[in-house]
């Protein structure tokens, strides 16, 4: 997708760094958020593609965001692709069910982290 923009929220320096090598190699643009708060402040000016979205930030968890950005009709439609540690028996599922489209454990890998994308933004009827 040309001009493809995603919004990554991600506390952690490393990460962040690495998911924006990752997408930018893959020629997309990449908006970047420490916290929830600070997410949504930047999505009254943005409108990104696809949202990249690690559950456990400071202040505003993501499951929070997930269901603010969901309920709210001007973000509802944006694909969320949780990224997250959380890897134990049923938080996939929890991810899943606070909104998010997808679920992706860390460490990242970043062929996976692409395809995921892709399926996210061109869903297959």
């Amino acid at each position: 997708m040309i001009n493809c923009v995603i919004l990554v929220v991600e506390d952690n320096p490393v990460n962040m760094r690495l998911v924006r090598l990752i997408l930018r190699t893959q020629g997309y643009t990449v908006c970047e958020a420490t916290t929830g708060s600070e997410a949504l402040h930047l999505l009254h000016r943005e409108r990104p593609h696809l949202i990249l979205l690690d559950m456990q930030l400071p202040g505003m968890d993501g499951f929070t965001l997930a269901a603010k950005l969901k309920a709210d009709p001007r973000t509802a439609a944006i694909p969320l692709v949780a990224v997250t540690a959380l890897a134990m028996k049923g938080d996939g599922e929890r991810v899943l069910a606070s909104g998010c489209d997808a679920y992706l454990p860390k460490p990242i890998d970043d062929k996976e982290l692409i395809e995921v994308i892709e399926r996210c933004l061109n869903p297959k009827p």
